[in-house]
């Protein structure tokens, strides 16, 4: 067995209003930064998987995410990096 470290980020889908998002861009903006637009907040995972491989690792992460880690009627998920240790 590996261990495998993956990255998990949730977002909000497009459209959906992101209050916190909003927020963040209101406050960047008070402090000189004007040139930001469309801050959004989200969530970042980190998870340590013990697999057989990578793809079966991954496949494990994306039904954790599907099923747990994010709201697939209101969120999105990508897993944005895999590193054995």
């Amino acid at each position: 067995m590996t261990t495998f470290t993956f990255e998990v980020v949730v977002t909000l889908k497009p459209g959906l209003s992101d209050p916190a998002g909003k927020a963040v861009g209101s406050s960047l903006s008070a402090l000189g930064w004007t040139n930001v637009t469309n801050a959004k907040v989200g969530k970042h995972i980190v998870l340590d998987v013990e697999a057989a491989d990578e793809g079966a690792a991954r496949a494990q992460v994306d039904d954790m995410a599907t099923r747990l880690l994010s709201n697939p009627v209101i969120e999105d998920f990508r897993i944005v990096e895999v590193a054995a240790t």
